[in-house]
């Protein structure tokens, strides 16, 4: 009754979250260094559980061994062990994460190995060339290498389209958790290949929305209300475990997910008035000046808030009156 009453008081808070559209989502993520990886997903699946999200795939963009099938035990749990995982093939792996390789121990899957998982250039192009025209909305919360071999991309069994084409005619925008704004030097941009970043940036053609290193960083989730809203037989709350031992976290990821797919202006604003500019080390910088493609997250809500709905999300919470 207590969690209930939680859960009660954080929703009158809540800004609206449209169910009216099922969204299409590929979530592209690099599982293995940090926890808001995890919480990104289960914020994906609690949505997916009340029809706002269609989650299409999953791109894991990760050089941890373990990182796929952590991946496939989190959706195993949430009953959706259907969901295709893609990885970059070819890559040498190591184990490194604090939680993956004892989620994927722990927890039910139907991945061996990464070996199992599909090729997320050849998965990209097979999702994206069944949908509806300008219909997904794709989500990284990683490194672009995975995007950027995307783009670059030739026609094959899936479609006669080039990548950069086949996102320009299925892609209805692309939800970033990367840069600093309106400038700096940020992990997934910088770290470990920002040549993919300064490409995929300066040639995406379609709207992208970053959410910078300091809108999430403000944001706290991952402490004590989801220690004691989760049970212990989930994924979530183990990765949480393990990451701090719910000390509390970060929310880079999760703004994202919740920016991706919210109708509400009350979150935050948006700079719209420029572009993103890649410098060859992964910092980057805002040029102001004319409207294009690129638009920058800006803080508005209180983060405090913001938490609040995350973290409902992250532990299976969902009203439409958010």
């Amino acid at each position: 009754m207590r969690i209930r009453f939680i859960a009660l008081l954080y929703f009158c808070v809540f800004s609206i979250i449209s169910n009216a559209q099922s969204y299409k989502v590929i979530l592209d993520t690099d599982i293995d260094s940090d926890v808001d990886d995890v919480g990104a997903l289960a914020m994906l699946h609690t949505l997916a559980d009340y029809e706002v999200v269609d989650i299409l795939g999953v791109i894991v963009t990760s050089d941890d061994q373990y990182a796929a099938q952590c991946t496939d035990a989190i959706n195993h749990y949430f009953k959706r062990g259907n969901i295709p995982i893609g990885v970059e093939k070819g890559v040498t792996l190591t184990s490194f994460s604090k939680y993956t390789k004892e989620i994927s121990e722990e927890f039910n899957h139907t991945l061996t190995s990464s070996d199992d998982a599909e090729d997320a250039t050849s998965l990209y192009r097979r999702l994206l060339s069944t949908q509806s025209d300008s219909s997904v909305i794709i989500i990284t919360i990683g490194h672009l290498t995975n995007l950027r071999n995307l783009i670059e991309s030739k026609a094959d069994e899936y479609s006669d389209l080039s990548g950069i084409d086949l996102v320009k005619k299925k892609v209805k925008f692309w939800s970033c958790m990367g840069g600093m704004f309106p400038e700096g030097k940020e992990a997934n941009f910088y770290r470990p290949d920002p040549e993919s970043t300064k490409i995929v940036v300066e040639n995406w053609p379609v709207r992208v929305v970053f959410a910078g290193w300091e809108i999430g960083n403000e944001i706290i989730t991952g402490a004590d209300y989801l220690k004691k809203s989760l049970p212990k037989d989930s994924p979530v709350w183990r990765a949480y475990q393990l990451y701090n031992n719910f000390q509390g976290r970060q929310s880079w990821d999760q703004a994202s997910i919740l920016y991706a797919v919210s109708n509400s202006e009350d979150y935050w604003g948006l700079n719209e008035e420029g572009r993103c500019v890649v410098m060859p080390d992964g910092s980057n910088t805002w040029e102001n000046g004319e409207r294009s493609n690129h638009s920058y997250l800006i803080q508005k809500m209180n983060p405090n808030e913001v938490a609040k709905i995350i973290d409902a999300l992250m532990v299976g919470f969902y009203s439409a009156d958010f």
